[in-house]
């Protein structure tokens, strides 16, 4: 009897694990390391949902988009979340992505008119943040790209057909200069000691001492402060202003954890995950928590002028500016 009772137990604790629902979302790695949001995100929402999160770090930027759209239909994705407004145009012409139904009110900077309701019918934002070039603070920084393409300060970047900063920079110079860019590109050429994949090989570069500056984050020098008690990092603040990027989410056309996948986009922007953001992915909240930023953050560089392009003009842009930054770096 004690046998049977046994195997009675098993059958049924198999069978709950098999009845709790999985949510799968596929992320950027970094979101999911130990030192990443992915972690606290997870426990914080399983809480809720009577549920399991799965992440599955699936590249960055157009490479996260580019395994969507290979896997198509068959993806087991329920979520992409770490694409930006930059990319989200192709997301929707892809046809995988689906309209989340949702009314949401951020904090998110609108260089085009006033922060508040989010309008993008198929994503919602859970960071945002400004591209900078981070640097020790006793280095004399240029303060704008003619500058810096004049100096002989050395830079790592990220390539733009595999990381979502790399793509920043390109619409940064794009949006700055407009048919100047070329010329920009052929000025920086010289700085550029490589051109990375992705932010954390960048960044690991520059902390190495392998370059003067790294293409990262106005955000990034809160890390060290408040992670390390080390104010040694600043920004250069460039007076063409500073890109900015809005990290977003959205459902998959084809989940079959729909109402699941609804719940998680709704959770995103609460104070139970946005308060992980700031401390963890190192960017600004997309919608404030109640206690407010953490201290450190007040000691960040806040640039005049915010540029974006808007994400519907995005798709022919960037093609040009990939030309442009292909050339320029090939010769």
């Amino acid at each position: 009897m004690k046998h049977l009772a046994l195997a009675a137990g098993l059958i049924a604790a198999t069978q709950a694990v098999a009845d709790t629902p999985v949510l799968t979302i596929y992320t950027y790695d970094s979101f999911i390391s130990d030192w990443g949001p992915g972690p606290a995100v997870k426990a914080a929402f399983e809480e809720t949902c009577d549920c399991e999160v799965k992440f599955v770090g699936a590249g960055d930027g157009a490479a996260l988009l580019s395994r969507l759209k290979l896997e198509g239909a068959r993806s087991e994705a329920d979520i992409v979340l770490g694409l930006d407004t930059n990319l989200t145009a192709l997301a929707v012409e892809s046809g995988l992505i689906a309209e989340h139904g949702q009314s949401v009110t951020v904090d998110v900077p609108n260089p085009f008119g006033e922060a508040g309701a989010w309008d993008d019918p198929h994503f919602l934002p859970y960071d945002w943040g400004y591209f900078a070039f981070v640097k020790n603070v006793d280095l004399d920084a240029p303060s704008n790209f003619k500058d810096l393409a004049e100096s002989d300060l050395k830079i790592v970047i990220q390539d733009p057909r595999s990381s979502t900063p790399g793509l920043g920079l390109l619409m940064w110079v794009k949006t700055a200069y407009g048919d100047e860019a070329p010329e920009i590109w052929e000025g920086l050429s010289d700085n550029i000691v490589t051109v990375t994949k992705g932010w954390s090989e960048a960044y690991g570069m520059f902390l190495e001492g392998e370059a003067d500056m790294v293409l990262s984050y106005t955000t990034s020098p809160a890390y060290h402060i408040i992670a390390e008690e080390d104010d040694s990092k600043d920004v250069a603040v460039f007076d063409e202003g500073h890109y900015m990027q809005i990290e977003v989410a959205g459902k998959l056309a084809a989940t079959d954890q729909s109402e699941l996948a609804d719940k998680f986009l709704a959770f995103m922007v609460t104070d139970a995950f946005q308060s992980i953001i700031p401390t963890t992915n190192w960017m600004y909240p997309a919608v404030t928590p109640a206690e407010g930023l953490p201290k450190g953050f007040e000691a960040l560089v806040s640039p005049e002028k915010a540029l974006l392009i808007p994400a519907g003009e995005v798709v022919a842009k960037r093609e040009e500016a990939l030309a442009e930054w292909l050339s320029a770096l090939s010769q």
